[in-house]
Order: structure tokens, then C-alpha cells, then sequence
């Protein structure tokens, strides 16, 4: 039988062109064990070079490990991935002759292609930032010795090193929080991307709690649009019946925003998709108080809450580290399910500003430095190469 790898590759480049490099682990399919680590600075080159370089790489480790052995590649650039699957054209002149060198390393029939998101795709990230870091300082990149271990060409542990050469398991902020990303700016990439995955987010019409201030999650008594929220959700509906642009809609299952998503529903004569994912952030025993409330009765709780995002509100409500990672899944799975396509999300506050930080690559602070309105309208295009790029923020025009 076939012994069976996974190759895991990247490529990244500090300017669009600029300094690149790429790295790829293979890994046993069975184990998951690293069996071999590739990196290398190309000097100035564009991020899709580099992935195709990093793929180049990858699966000629995998074949000096053995020729014979069914490969599946994961990489976060849809372009690579869909170019060498045969479901997209290659028009850029640099990619055909590397398209080529890769489709000539392993038979077609051993091979299999698979896009992962980025935060799936650390090993080889980090590879490949360890290369240009090299890069920069003038070095080559080495491969890590495994302790007790040597390391044959080409980065490969020798036998029975490979257990010690494993990554460390991620620190809890790596755990929290989605890799952002290291691609360049989407306005100087390639252009050949096809179609953008463009999520309009919805902020949800106006409750009876929202000109009040008070906090309203996912774990409170999930009030349902105000007669001002009702009115704000027909004027969002027209505006976006005007644009013409809206081919689906998904919305969190909260009644506010199901109502609110109803409304453009019925202007635009779409149904309505739920994705649970969206849903607000859970605050625990702060719901339906006030933030001058919550500091008097839980002053402490709150410092803590407002100082770290990975602090939960007082009573087993949900930090924004963790919404942070249910949002980030959410995405990933609207991104694969319409791609090409223009979708609204109609979700909540906190979404809606976890979807714009990660977009832009901001900290986690940036969270409450963001101003989003109800019924209030913003935006961000996904890319196959994986960039983000954050077309409108709490527009509010339509409600004037």
C-alpha cells in the first residue's frame, strides 16, 4: 500500500513585489508528523510566485521521501489550488512555466488539491516568514535540529527524529486568535482572482433596548425590532433593492435580525439562510443592563473584561476571544459556500466589527474603537489568494 503525505505549503512577499519566500512541511498523512521542512528566500518576487514556489518545493520533498506516495496538498491560495486542479485558467504569463515545473515533479494520478483557510496553514506560514526573516538579515534559512536529532537536505529529519521535530503546540493567543494575514495588499496582486466574495454586513434594525444602551446578546430575552427598527429595516430593504446587487442573505438566528433580514427578504424576493455562527455575543449576567450598571455591580469584572479580550462577562457569558473563533469559522464557511458571489449577512454588532478587525489585520483592542449604528450597512471582499479588502464601514445614508 501507498504510504500517504500531506503537503502543507505558503509563499508570502513584503510588497507586492517584494522581498518573497516560501516554505512547506510534509507531513504523514496517518500521524500527522512532520517529515520534512523546505524554506527559502527568492529575493524579489510577488506573493503568487512564492506560492507556487512553496507548492514546487513541497512536493519535491514529498517525492525524495517517496516517489511513490499519494499526496494531498493544502495550501490557503485558492488561485494555486484551483490553477492546479484544472477549474481555473492560468493567464498570468509568470504562472504557467511554474504551474508546469509543479504539474512534471508527481504524477497527476498520486495527487490531490485541497484549499485550507489561513489559520489551518500556520505550519508553512511560519516557514515561510522564517525565511524572508533570514532573507532580511542576509542568512539562508536553516531547518531547526530536533534535540537528539540531525537533519538530512532539504530540512528532513533523520529516522525516528520525527516526533521531535514536531511544532510546539500554539500559545493561548495563537489558539484565540485567527492567523491574520500575510498577503499583500489586494489593489497591487495579481489579476487574475476572479470574483471577490463580497459580504454586505447588516447591522439588525433598532430594539426596544438598543437607544437605551443596554447590553443584548445571544444570552438575554432576544427582543424583536422597535417600530423604529421595523421602519429602519424597510429603508435598509429599498436601499438595497436599489443597488441590485444582493444575491443571497444569511442572517444570526436572533429574532431582531431575523425580522430585519425578513424585510429585505421580501423587497428582493430571496429566502433566507441561518447561520448560527453569526449570532451576538453572549454577556452573561450583563444582559439587559446598562454599562453604568454593569460598573456599579461588577466593577472589577468589567476592568477585567474591557482590559483583555479574553475575559468573559460575569456569569458564563462568552469572551471575544471566543466569538473571535466562532465568527472566523462562520466566514471561512460563507467564503467556500459563495464564492464569487455578493451576500447579505444581517448579524450584530460584535460580528460585524470581528469580520472588519480580522479583514484589516487590526489587534483585538480595535474592537472598541469601531462605531456601528443600527441598520447600518458595511462591507468586505474576500479574494481566492486569501486577501481581505474592506469596501464600507457603518454606512447610514439610507436612514436619512
Amino acid at each position: 500500500m501507498a504510504r500517504r503525505f500531506v503537503v502543507e505549503a505558503d509563499g508570502g512577499s513584503r510588497g507586492n513585489p517584494g522581498p518573497a519566500g516560501y516554505g512547506a512541511v510534509v507531513l504523514d498523512a496517518e500521524t500527522g508528523e512532520p517529515l520534512a521542512e523546505v524554506a527559502e528566500y527568492i529575493g524579489t518576487a510577488t506573493n503568487n510566485v512564492a506560492e507556487y514556489k512553496g507548492l514546487i518545493a513541497g512536493l519535491r520533498a514529498a517525492k525524495a521521501l517517496d516517489p511513490e506516495a499519494e499526496v494531498l496538498v493544502r495550501m490557503d491560495s485558492k488561485l494555486v489550488i484551483e490553477q492546479m486542479s484544472g477549474r481555473w485558467k492560468i493567464k498570468h504569463p509568470d504562472m504557467r512555466p511554474l504551474a508546469a515545473e509543479a504539474k512534471a515533479i508527481m504524477p497527476p494520478g498520486q495527487l490531490m488539491y485541497e484549499w485550507i483557510p489561513r489559520e489551518k496553514n500556520k505550519h508553512a506560514d511560519r516557514l515561510a516568514n522564517e525565511a524572508m526573516d533570514a532573507g532580511k538579515r542576509g542568512e539562508q534559512w536553516q531547518p531547526k535540529v530536533p534535540p537528539g536529532g540531525t537533519l538530512a537536505a532539504g530540512g528532513t529529519p533523520a529516522a525516528g527524529a520525527a516526533e521531535a521535530a514536531a511544532p510546539a503546540a500554539p500559545a493561548d493567543d495563537a489558539l484565540a486568535e485567527p492567523a491574520a494575514t500575510g498577503a499583500p495588499a489586494v489593489g497591487w496582486g495579481s489579476a487574475d482572482l476572479g470574483t471577490p466574495a463580497t459580504f454586505v454586513l447588516l447591522r439588525h434594525g433598532e430594539t426596544p433596548l438598543t437607544p437605551e444602551k443596554r447590553f443584548s446578546g445571544s444570552g438575554g430575552t432576544d427582543p424583536g425590532l422597535s417600530d423604529v427598527g421595523r421602519h429602519q429595516a424597510e429603508r435598509v430593504a429599498a436601499a438595497l433593492a436599489a443597488r441590485g446587487t444582493i444575491q443571497a442573505i444569511v442572517t444570526s438566528p436572533l429574532r431582531r435580525c431575523r425580522e430585519t433580514a425578513d424585510a429585505v427578504a421580501r423587497r428582493l424576493g430571496l429566502d433566507v439562510r441561518v447561520e448560527e455562527g453569526l449570532r451576538e455575543t453572549d454577556f452573561g449576567a450583563w444582559e439587559g443592563l446598562t454599562f453604568a450598571e454593569v460598573k456599579e455591580r461588577h466593577p472589577d469584572d468589567l476592568e477585567a473584561w474591557l482590559a483583555s479580550t479574553k475575559v468573559a462577562p460575569t456569569g458564563g457569558g462568552e469572551s471575544f476571544a471566543t466569538v473571535t473563533r466562532r465568527v472566523a469559522l462562520s466566514r471561512d464557511k460563507l467564503i467556500a459556500r459563495y464564492t464569487g458571489r455578493t451576500v447579505l449577512l444581517v448579524t450584530h454588532v460584535t460580528p460585524i466589527k470581528t469580520l472588519v478587525r480580522l479583514a484589516l489585520g487590526a489587534p483585538p483592542e480595535t474592537l472598541f474603537r469601531m462605531e456601528l449604528s443600527a441598520a447600518s450597512l458595511s462591507a468586505v471582499a474576500y479574494y481566492a489568494d486569501g486577501n481581505a479588502s474592506l469596501r464600507l464601514l457603518n454606512e447610514t445614508a439610507h436612514l436619512r
